[in-house]
């Protein structure tokens, strides 16, 4: 992965390393704001390099962060039933939840703002216990 903060052939780009020791939801939109101030239009794409986590746009607060994550616990219940049986007791499922909630999203932003609607938010999703330490890329083109 290339620094934090570097330019990439006119993509601006930049690296958050997230700790999910504690949460398995992560509220990412103030550090996507931030990485979008400026008076620029463009895309801005939130992705996470890693094959057991995903990032997704909901609404925070709410009980709705909850009812996802029970959601997923039900779809994906952590047991011996994956093929995929490395690691934990039900790491088969971290490796499903990809397919479920994808690895990455792409938001317009206009004059530095993401434009999202009224409480929808940018979160990581990740319940891999296994692995604490996660990395998201910003990556900004002006459009």
């Amino acid at each position: 992965m290339p620094p934090d903060g570097r330019r990439l052939d006119g993509v601006d780009t930049d690296v958050l390393d997230i700790d999910t020791t504690r949460r398995r939801i992560v509220d990412l939109t103030d550090a996507v704001r931030s990485f979008c101030s400026g008076d620029r239009d463009g895309l801005c794409n939130v992705f996470v390099p890693h094959a057991t986590a995903g990032v997704a746009i909901i609404e925070t607060g709410a009980g709705s962060d909850d009812d996802l994550l029970d959601t997923l616990e039900r779809l994906l219940p952590r047991d011996d039933r994956y093929r995929h049986a490395h690691g934990s007791p039900g790491h088969g499922a971290d490796h499903v939840l990809p397919a479920l909630i994808s690895p990455s999203v792409t938001l317009p932003v206009q004059g530095g703002e993401p434009l999202l609607g009224t409480w929808q938010s940018v979160v990581l999703v990740d319940l891999n216990s296994d692995n604490p330490q996660r990395k998201v890329r910003l990556s900004f083109i002006s459009g």
